[in-house]
């Protein structure tokens, strides 16, 4: 099971946290404890690595799993960690990480840590179509970024309908006088009436 996908940069500064599990301790203990593993290795050491100190901090002593794994890469500035038991593969883990990097890639073109911190919300939901509840649910780059698309497609359409300074969108909202003339139907919609002359004095 993935018990948590982290994102830091290379001074410790987390860009994503993601638990699928309850820790018994404070988050951000772990976080700071989970980084302090990673930056202090070697570049020329492997990318996981076992952690049994994470154990009692991130699943507690009562309901002790499988040994904690600590499975990263480091891309630019950034370390994308998966948190596994041993019930996952090293090479696996890996391998979706690598998945979870091209999602983003694809999704932000050439993504940078500023991709990160500015569309959170993009960056949670593409992993949400990765993983959910801490297993693994898609792989293929491409059906990830289909639904991605799909998502952005309805989320603007939903936004457009909503939204009253949409063109050729209105709501009725009426001016001050009880005149059918004087009813605006958007802010949008009386300066193209007021610029092509239509209702001009």
């Amino acid at each position: 099971m993935i018990h948590a996908v982290l994102i830091f940069n290379t001074a410790g500064t987390a860009r994503l946290v993601k638990f699928y599990t309850n820790p018994p301790t404070n988050k951000t203990t772990l976080v700071n404890k989970i980084y302090s593993l990673i930056s202090t290795r070697p570049a020329g050491l492997c990318n996981f690595l076992d952690a049994p100190e994470l154990n009692s901090l991130l699943v507690g002593p009562s309901q002790q799993e499988g040994d904690i794994r600590v499975v990263y890469r480091n891309y630019a500035t950034l370390y994308f960690v998966f948190v596994v038991d041993s019930s996952e593969s090293e090479l696996g883990t890996l391998d979706l990480i690598q998945v979870f990097v091209e999602s983003l890639d694809r999704s932000f073109e050439d993504v940078c840590e500023l991709d990160l911190v500015f569309h959170f919300d993009e960056v949670h939901h593409i992993l949400a179509e990765i993983v959910q509840g801490g297993l693994v649910l898609e792989t293929n780059v491409a059906d990830i970024s289909s639904a991605i698309q799909d998502n952005n497609r309805a989320r603007k359409a939903a936004y457009s309908a909503a939204n009253p300074l949409a063109l050729g969108v209105g709501s009725g909202v009426g001016g001050r006088g009880t005149n059918s003339q004087s009813a605006v139907v958007s802010p949008i919609g009386w300066l193209t009436t007021r610029l092509t002359g239509v209702g001009a004095r």
